[in-house]
């Protein structure tokens, strides 16, 4: 019984230590996604305000958080800048054109902005998604970390492989997001606002999705491999170093 009950708490106290971090996870989907959507239908089908007001207005969230996480953080965030900085003057057209359509086709203009980012900077030889993938394939593993820097710098015999595949989880995501702007800014000039609103988000859904699966499956899992048969072949020469010394100072 006391088994039973000990086992059971550290469940319970498993499940609160969890909670906090599944929120922090979903937290930016529900800021930058549902809030925004439910704010449209709300103000629009409740208070009766126009399509563009209601998605002036919806848009007023995502851009303070935004703003919000640059003050808070204290660090120049390039992609964070560059976000705000194209809502901001996309809302300022919408006010001056009128156009709801325009408000909706700006979201495209984000991940078009961010997918050219992306393949430059593959171009330049520094694919921008390695920082957001490395943690997930290193998992706070000091091996891991010093086989990424061997396989990274061309010192490991996997090197070659290992940055192809790095160059081809940014192409993968710089692809996808660029082809996310364009099916956003069709949809935002040829189906109904009040369709595009919530298709949008299935848009970004299903091109994440893809963009996850694929990326993973071509570049992600095949680094993960490569990191860990280069930490395991560290390892083992360490070891067999370590079992010489003892032989190396008897002959000394």
């Amino acid at each position: 019984m006391t088994k039973t009950t000990g086992n059971q708490d550290r469940t319970e106290n498993q499940s609160r230590e969890q909670s906090p971090s599944r929120l922090r996870t979903f937290k930016p989907l529900l800021v930058d996604v549902a809030l925004p959507i439910g704010a449209y239908y709300l103000l629009k089908e409740v208070f009766g305000m126009s399509t563009f007001g209601a998605l002036a207005w919806s848009s007023v969230v995502p851009a303070v958080r935004t703003v919000w996480g640059v003050v808070k953080e204290r660090t120049t965030n390039a992609l964070a800048l560059l976000t705000l900085v194209v809502n901001v003057v996309s809302l300022v057209a919408g006010f001056v054109s009128g156009d709801p359509r325009l408000m909706l086709a700006k979201d495209g203009a984000v991940s078009s902005t961010l997918a050219i980012g992306i393949l430059v900077s593959v171009a330049l030889g520094k694919p921008a998604m390695t920082a957001g993938m490395k943690p997930f394939l290193i998992k706070g593993d000091a091996g891991r970390e010093a086989a990424w820097q061997r396989l990274a710098s061309g010192a490991a015999a996997g090197s070659v492989a290992f940055r192809r595949k790095e160059r081809t989880f940014s192409l993968v995501w710089g692809t996808a997001l660029l082809l996310e702007c364009v099916a956003r800014v069709v949809g935002a000039y040829t189906v109904p606002v009040d369709t595009m609103v919530w298709l949008g988000t299935v848009i970004i859904a299903v091109v994440l999705t893809v963009a996850f699966v694929v990326g993973g499956g071509l570049a992600a899992e095949p680094m993960a491999r490569l990191l860990a048969a280069e930490a395991k072949a560290e390892a083992e020469a360490e070891a067999d170093m370590a079992g010489r010394r003892p032989e190396m100072t008897v002959a000394a």
